[in-house]
């Protein structure tokens, strides 16, 4: 029997195992899904379903945000940036 060091997971022939959150199948119907929802054509339509309904919405939505922002530790240095947000 081989000990495996916690944190450095050893492949396994289970195609179910987990890992951390989530399992190798949930990923591949996550990522499946994701891709047949692009292909679709739906995303600008859903983009604009999303849109707050009324200026009191979009402000408790700003809101939300800055809290939410207000609890980060900031962006990891090691990620490409991309521009910012206009609000």
């Amino acid at each position: 029997m081989q000990i495996q060091p916690k944190g450095n997971p050893m492949p396994s022939n289970d195609k179910n195992q987990v890992q951390g959150e989530g399992d190798y199948a949930s990923n591949k119907r996550y990522v499946e899904s994701v891709k047949d929802f692009v292909q679709s054509g739906k995303v600008d339509q859903a983009a604009r379903k999303a849109k707050p309904e009324s200026p009191a919405e979009e402000q408790q939505l700003q809101s939300a945000e800055r809290a939410g922002e207000s609890h980060s530790k900031g962006e990891d240095p090691s990620l490409k940036h991309a521009p910012p947000r206009k609000p």
